[in-house]
């Protein structure tokens, strides 16, 4: 099963990418490096930079708001950043943001080596492929212990950097084996919301920068990684199913099961925040009911949040906000808003006071392949105002265009780095298949 999936990596080339693939994998890059350039300024990132900063001199790649660096301390900096806004893609049945953990190290490795555009978006669609296969693969079990954009992504990051670095099977099986085995994230982060989660990104891009080199310099990794009698499904899954990894590989790409945010918070969050969205009157509100599946409860099930992170696990806080002010951006988890006591903000206080969340077993039975809700919303009058779905904006059943993509872009990037700046990172990503030399595409 692991040599078959290093056997696809390996051999995959940019001729064969669907123009659908190409055109997926440039979104994908560019909706990462919104959240990553952004996320770059907050302070997770700022630490991580200046620990990486004592790996040693080097200018390989770029780490984002903080000059040069090796490829895997960029990939571990980056990757850091690139999850912090909670802005980041995820994908449903793999329940992993794989652009936090694979792009930072395509991007890193293809600076240092130098690599042209169209070798850097096959290391992109390639990552996906590994990591969100693998994802799949063990979940819905692996997802109650472990984070998967921390464990499979490993998997993922190593193929992208695998992919760049040129390896035969042979060596990528090495690289697959070496990643597995270094793969980690627990959700234990969630319950005092600690930056542990930011790292998870982070070490699995780093960790597959890592295994890549190692395999090209001829370091051997384990074989059956993935399916050995101690390999990464047994001991990670109660329920993991070997057939995902090679279901439709080399047909299917799972670059367009992509799903954008248009939330800065936890995904579980979403399709109840745009069901609110749709329901907001301007009326006084008596009682909000959300209902959910329940793997995504268990994530955002906190009803009094003290700190903007937990805010943004917080499904009821989300939905108040947007009844309240009708968006939940960056401004929504300001560190004013909150205090050790709970939310400071009177009007989503009240509306707080008022919602109950409970999980409904037929929207349980849906997930992963539907992340769906509803929402009522009653009224001072006695109205209700129903609304359910299954899928958020941004998911490809629910798609967002590129334009929407560029104007979240530009939304995070101008205010932070200049228009000038967003405008021609949004004109190099457009093209950057043309691109000769990633070292300077930015």
């Amino acid at each position: 099963m692991t040599r078959k999936l290093a056997e696809a990596l390996a051999n995959v080339r940019y001729s064969d990418l669907p123009a659908e693939v190409v055109d997926e994998a440039k979104r994908a890059v560019l909706d990462w490096l919104g959240s990553a350039m952004a996320g770059s300024l907050e302070p997770p990132a700022r630490m991580t930079q200046r620990v990486v900063a004592g790996f040693g001199a080097s200018e390989e790649a770029t780490i984002f708001g903080a000059g040069r660096g090796s490829a895997a301390a960029a990939a571990l900096a980056n990757g850091v950043a690139s999850h912090i806004l909670e802005f980041d893609d995820v994908h449903k049945g793999s329940t992993l943001h794989a652009a936090a953990p694979v792009i930072p190290a395509a991007f890193a490795v293809a600076e240092r080596e130098h690599a042209s555009g169209r070798a850097f978006l096959l290391a992109v669609a390639a990552g996906y492929e590994a990591a969100l296969r693998v994802g799949e693969a063990v979940n819905p079990s692996h997802y109650y212990y472990w984070h998967p954009t921390g464990t499979a992504a490993t998997f993922g990051a190593a193929a992208a950097a695998g992919s760049l670095l040129k390896l035969d099977a042979a060596q990528m099986l090495d690289a697959l084996g070496t990643a597995g085995t270094q793969a980690a994230g627990l959700w234990e982060f969630n319950a005092d919301g600690a930056m542990s989660k930011h790292l998870h990104p982070g070490k699995a891009a780093f960790n597959g920068v890592l295994a890549a080199d190692l395999a090209r310099e001829g370091f051997s990794g384990a074989a059956k990684i993935l399916e050995g009698e101690r390999g990464f499904f047994r001991a990670m899954s109660t329920d993991a199913d070997a057939s995902r990894i090679t279901d439709g590989l080399g047909e299917r790409w799972k670059i367009l099961e992509n799903c954008y945010k248009l939330h800065s918070c936890c995904g579980h969050t979403h399709t109840a925040i745009d069901i609110a969205l749709d329901l907001r009157r301007d009326a006084e509100i008596a009682a909000i009911r959300i209902e959910l599946y329940g793997p995504g409860y268990e994530i955002v099930k906190e009803m009094n949040p003290r700190t903007p992170y937990q805010a943004k696990f917080s499904i009821a806080y989300v939905v108040a906000a947007a009844l309240a002010e009708g968006r939940v951006g960056l401004e929504q988890f300001s560190a004013d808003r909150f205090s050790a006591e709970g939310v400071r903000d009177a009007a989503i206080a009240k509306l707080l006071a008022k919602t109950t969340v409970t999980v409904a077993p037929d929207l349980t039975a849906k997930y992963p392949a539907a992340w769906p809700a509803r929402v009522t919303v009653t009224l001072a009058d006695g109205t209700n105002l129903n609304g359910a779905s299954d899928f958020p904006r941004g998911n490809p059943e629910n798609p967002v265009s590129t334009a929407g993509l560029e104007e979240k872009f530009g939304a995070l990037v101008a205010p932070r780095f200049g228009e000038a700046t967003a405008r021609r990172a949004i004109e190099s990503v457009c093209n950057i298949e043309t691109c000769e030399d990633m070292f300077s595409s930015l």
